[in-house]
């Protein structure tokens, strides 16, 4: 039974490499760039950050870029390409030709972070879970999240997170089995991760107080603990605040925004915020904007499983030109419905794997940085309400917090004792990946714009 189960599970492993492959091949040839969140804001951004490269680093200010209060990491690999380009071709418009060649093979090298991120913390599920075969689990229910194909398609520093991200659990793990026995090389590549971190997006700051809060569960090697986090935040620091400084400098705070928070809150816009009233209409019907106003839940669910903004396998700002427009919003209704058995799988297991972890400082750094990333996010989106659709609640703002807690959810039911209700499980899973992988295609044609 154990080796037909072990042989079920590597085929099983290797059909989704394959359907992965082809999701992101297919959307390198489906999806462009410049259809994405805030595209225009970001290119203008790389545009003029390229422009004083390689002779100096400038970073774009409030008039160059809605974007100027983004960290410069994202940047850098379509900036110098776009360099590249400039230099070498003959157009008489450098900027606009070069802008989809830079968007494109962007595109690609963010596939290869991705795949890489993906391969690290299945190396990193080996060594916690002390075993020579890939997590099914964790592959499985990363590939169901539809809003990690979207980031990955579109140039955005989350997905940077998500690599820097991989890298950091890895090492960090690494140092917890040697019980924090550090040395100038070990707090120096992890201030390096650190510092790549805070230069890929603000996001990635609600994670970073979890390693203090981690103090209280350290113990007996706290003081080797704190010497090596503070030593590696230390370099860190050295390596990213020249940014913050310059957002300080520049507009009086080191986290700017390019919208001012929102001072007038009651008590009723709250309560309209964090509602359900009249979602059942639309949720499992036609969960596309702009049903759902400015209701946080019903939106982020959407976001994470579909697509409520329609910037890809919907594309509301292209009815003329996307495939199967007229049928999406049903098809969408359909896969937040049979995704409610996903959802609870994966938070039934996160708690589950957290408390049946609760003495492995890893999980916890996760559990505490998952915590700290909820609230932190929930207060965002209500200081920043931009307008009465929610524009800032998007899924992609979160992919920290949504693949950390699939990270935990996946060694939790990797540890089901019951074989026949972990053959369940996975085939059930496999079953609605299968029933959502529309959601995971760009819907406009190949090649376009």
């Amino acid at each position: 039974m154990n080796l037909i189960l072990e042989n079920s599970k590597k085929i099983l492993f290797s059909l989704l490499v394959a359907s992965l492959s082809y999701i992101l091949i297919y959307n390198l040839l489906h999806f462009d760039p410049i259809l994405g969140y805030d595209a225009e804001a970001h290119y203008s951004y790389i545009d003029t950050f390229s422009r004083y490269l390689p002779r100096t680093i400038h970073i774009p200010t409030v008039e160059e870029s809605r974007e100027f209060f983004s960290p410069p990491l994202t940047y850098f690999f379509p900036a110098a390409i776009q360099v590249i380009c400039r230099n070498i071709s003959s157009s008489q418009n450098l900027l606009e030709y070069c802008q989809p060649i830079y968007g494109k093979i962007s595109q690609i090298f963010q596939n290869l972070l991705f795949l890489a991120s993906i391969y690290i913390n299945l190396q990193t599920l080996k060594k916690i879970q002390n075993t020579k075969t890939f997590n099914l689990s964790f592959l499985i229910l990363t590939m169901l999240l539809t809003s990690n194909y979207r980031t990955v398609s579109m140039i955005r520093g989350e997905l940077y997170i998500l690599f820097f991200l991989s890298l950091m659990i890895n090492y960090f793990l690494k140092m917890e089995i040697k019980k924090f026995e550090y040395n100038k090389k070990d707090f120096i590549i992890f201030g390096i991760i650190i510092g790549c971190l805070a230069l890929s997006r603000q996001w990635v700051f609600l994670i970073f107080p979890a390693f203090f809060l981690l103090l209280f569960k350290t113990k007996d090697i706290r003081k080797k603990y704190f010497e090596f986090i503070s030593l590696s935040f230390f370099i860190g620091f050295i390596i990213s605040s020249w940014f913050y400084f310059i957002n300080f400098f520049r507009y009086g705070t080191f986290t700017a925004f390019n919208t001012k928070a929102n001072n007038d809150l009651s008590y009723s816009r709250f309560l309209e915020f964090v509602s359900f009233n009249n979602v059942g209409d639309y949720i499992f019907s036609n969960p596309i904007r702009p049903y759902f106003g400015n209701k946080f839940f019903p939106i982020f669910y959407s976001e994470v499983w579909g697509d409520y903004w329609g910037y890809f396998s919907f594309t509301s700002r292209f009815l003329d030109v996307g495939r199967d427009q007229m049928a999406m919003g049903t098809f969408l209704g359909r896969v937040n419905l049979i995704s409610l058995f996903t959802t609870f799988i994966i938070l039934f297991f996160f708690i589950k794997g957290v408390q049946k972890s609760k003495n492995n400082l890893t999980i916890n750094l996760i559990n505490y940085a998952v915590i700290i990333s909820i609230v932190g996010y929930f207060l965002f989106v209500i200081l920043y309400q931009t307008g009465s659709q929610g524009d800032t609640i998007k899924a992609t703002y979160m992919t920290q917090l949504i693949n950390l807690i699939v990270f935990v959810s996946a060694i939790s039911m990797e540890r089901i004792k019951n074989k026949k209700n972990y053959i369940i499980i996975i085939f059930t899973l496999t079953g609605i990946f299968v029933h959502n992988f529309q959601s995971y295609l760009s819907h406009f044609p190949i090649y376009y714009p």
